[in-house]
């Protein structure tokens, strides 16, 4: 496990693609448990470890989860992830470019449980919920592209959903409609970012995961900063 920041309050963890956030029906051990046991060893706290779970990633995808460490941490921080106040900043390496270098996509998306997927809609219809999320072409090869992407809404797998909706599905996500799969079984999905005043001391609070050990990463994060010098 991969602390990237820690207070007396909250904790924020990188995590590994295939480790899920909270325990679910797979019985695997998750994250939170595992946050909890470096807690406990660090700390020598005697008895059960307090540990809040105020956000999730899906099982597929890497990076930033912020866990608090109190229950005031716990209570403020849901109220900031619901009223938009913790700014979550992702990136994604997607099969082909999209055709505008920057946009925003808007979307209603219907939830289908049985198949644990999103479909995404261009007009309002029953039982969809409206997705909105903005993106930014930091680089591109010729076969893919390095995404930034930011929610203005938080919806069951909008990313993923409407990236392809546009044409432009995260790599290795076969669910969506990539081509195929990574070796390790992940989706080439970072949360690389977070933002957000911390709940107790009031200070600003930035954080970036590093990228995955991965060839393509680093070649499209090299190209991205080629991009700039040309813009620069």
């Amino acid at each position: 496990m991969e602390v990237v920041y820690e207070d007396n309050h909250i904790i924020i963890v990188n995590k590994k693609s295939g480790e899920i956030v909270q325990g679910d029906k797979t019985g695997d051990r998750p994250l939170s448990d595992i946050v909890k046991d470096y807690i406990k060893e660090k700390y020598a706290k005697p008895g059960a470890v307090f540990l809040g779970v105020v956000h999730r990633l899906d099982r597929p995808v890497s990076g930033l989860v912020v866990f608090a460490r109190t229950s005031k941490a716990l209570s403020r921080l849901n109220k900031m992830f619901a009223e938009g106040e913790v700014h979550k900043t992702y990136w994604a390496i997607t099969k082909n470019t999209p055709q505008n270098s920057e946009g925003t996509l808007t979307h209603w998306l219907v939830r289908n449980e049985k198949q644990n997927k999103s479909y995404a809609y261009d007009q309002e219809k029953p039982n969809t919920k409206k997705a909105i999320l903005k993106y930014r072409v930091l680089s591109h090869s010729d076969n893919y592209s390095l995404l930034e992407v930011n929610l203005m809404t938080g919806r069951h797998h909008q990313i993923r959903c409407q990236l392809a909706a546009m044409g432009c599905p995260i790599k290795g996500d076969l669910k969506y409609g990539a081509p195929r799969s990574n070796p390790d079984g992940s989706i080439s999905l970072l949360s690389r970012r977070v933002e957000f005043v911390h709940p107790v001391s009031k200070e600003t609070i930035i954080v970036e995961a590093p990228l995955p050990d991965d060839k393509l990463w680093q070649a499209l994060d090299e190209g991205r900063w080629k991009m700039l010098d040309v813009r620069c």
